[in-house]
This record gives C-alpha cells, sequence and structure tokens, in this order.
C-alpha cells in the first residue's frame, strides 16, 4: 500500500480514508459508462481490445454482441468464405504443424519453436516457385547465424565492399526484383498446369446415356444448422436428354422434370 502514496519533501504521509462497504467488492466493479476513452480498462482487465471470428453463427448472435458491448471489446468478422484460398490456409498450417512436431520435446513448448519454424519455413525453397518466400520480399537469401561466425562467400565479398558500393549494388538488386517476381509466377503456373496434366492422367471420362440413375450433386450453403450432418447428394434421378458440354435434363423417378445438371 505504501507503493500508493507520493511522500512530500518534509516526508509527511496523507492520512488513509478507509471506507466500509456493505456488498461485495464484486458489485461496485467498473460499469460500461466509466471505461469510456480509458486505456487502462483492457490491460487491468487483461481483456482483448478487438477479436476477429468467423463467420459461424455459434460467435455471430446476441449474447456475444451484448459480451462485447460489456466489456468494449472490437467484435469483427473475417473475410468471407473462400474455398480456394481456404485451402492455401490449410496447406501451409499443415506444413508448419509437421515442421513443429519434430521440434518439439514436450507437448507444451510449442510457442517457444514457433519462431524458428517460420524462420525454417519462409527461407526454404518452393517447388512450385523455385524460391524462397524471404527471397521473393527481399530479393535476398536470409543470412544464418552461422555465416556470421563462420563468413561464407557472401559475406566475405560484402565485407569487402564499401558503403556506397554496398548501396549500389542492393539498389540494383532491388529493381530487379519486380522481373524476378514474374518469372516466379510464370514458373508456378507451368508447376500448375504440370500437376493438372499429371492429375488428369488417373480421371477416366465417364459417359452417360438417356435413361441412366444418377444422383445430383449439391451446393453446401453457409448457415445449415445440421453443419456435418448436411446431405451433399439427392436423387436418384433418371436422364432424360443430354447436351453437348455435359449439361443434361434429369426427371425424378415419377417423371417429373424439374431438375438440371
Amino acid at each position: 500500500m505504501s507503493s500508493m502514496f507520493k511522500l512530500k519533501w518534509d516526508n509527511e504521509a496523507p492520512q488513509i480514508t478507509i471506507e466500509r462497504m456493505d456488498e461485495p467488492t464484486h458489485c461496485h466493479e467498473i460499469n460500461t459508462e466509466e471505461v469510456v476513452d480509458q486505456p487502462w480498462f483492457h490491460e487491468v482487465k487483461s481483456i482483448p481490445k478487438r477479436i476477429t471470428i468467423d463467420n459461424g453463427t455459434n460467435l455471430n448472435n446476441t449474447m456475444i454482441t451484448s459480451l462485447c458491448e460489456q466489456f468494449m471489446i472490437q467484435h469483427h468478422n473475417s473475410s468471407p468464405y473462400w474455398p480456394k484460398m481456404n485451402g492455401v490456409v490449410e496447406a501451409t498450417n499443415k506444413n508448419i504443424k509437421k515442421i513443429i512436431q519434430k521440434m518439439t520435446v514436450t507437448y507444451k513448448d510449442w510457442h517457444e519453436m514457433l519462431p524458428f519454424d517460420l524462420h525454417g519455413y519462409r527461407t526454404t525453397t518452393r517447388t512450385s516457385t523455385e524460391a524462397t518466400p524471404y527471397y521473393l520480399v527481399y530479393d535476398m537469401e536470409a543470412i544464418l547465424p552461422i555465416e556470421v561466425y563462420i563468413p561464407s562467400l557472401r559475406i566475405m565479398k560484402d565485407a569487402g565492399l564499401n558503403e556506397d558500393n554496398w548501396v549500389q549494388t542492393r539498389l540494383d538488386q532491388l529493381n530487379l526484383i519486380d522481373e524476378k517476381r514474374l518469372t516466379t509466377v510464370c514458373h508456378g503456373q507451368m508447376y500448375q498446369k504440370r500437376m493438372i496434366k499429371a492429375f488428369n492422367k488417373k480421371v477416366r471420362r465417364q459417359v452417360y446415356q438417356v435413361g441412366d440413375l444418377v444422383i445430383k450433386h449439391i451446393i453446401l450453403l453457409q448457415g445449415d444448422t445440421r453443419g456435418k450432418w448436411t446431405p451433399t447428394y439427392e436423387g436418384p434421378f433418371v436422364i432424360k436428354n443430354i447436351f453437348s458440354g455435359g449439361a443434361m435434363i434429369l426427371t425424378t423417378m415419377d417423371g417429373d422434370e424439374r431438375y438440371y445438371a
């Protein structure tokens, strides 16, 4: 308690006023009106100032909204669902998780290994781009700590330059970074075409005829309360007519023409 007082030059402490409350302490918490424009509130309460969640209905309801208003938390939703980008994120997370599993000793120290994990992931050459993410950002490869203690060829080369020559060399490298990024994009597109060609070799073309029984795939929509139990197909249907390009007219088993595929 002594740290709460500032003594004057004559070392006289002010009188302490102790007020007895008839109600428990939790009944006198800081309310919403008192925390407006108070930057210390979130630090004292250990409450985040902002949360970003997905567009799931379980975290977008009146209870979460009122809770965020009570504790002065900014509630934001992430970007809309994009299957293509979501797949890229999942692939990246999969690789990062594999690296962490090989580095951790116990399951409790994974957060300590995460910076080293990310450094290794960003400085590893990708097969699809033939470059490292670090190189595409800075137009130079990362300098490892071991190269400082045992100077490598590039370290010795840079050490022999004066400051003006080193700056000029660095500017020349940065001027060519757009060309190198464009080359990386072209290489990535060629890599995707090779992957598509290799995948299509295993695909067998399905031939349909009028009168065949088929099932129709259902495109899942967000907001369905059944979640993972939502059916992914419906049918069976009967093919009534086939057009060029794969379009079909489907009928139910009773002959009702209302479905197209």
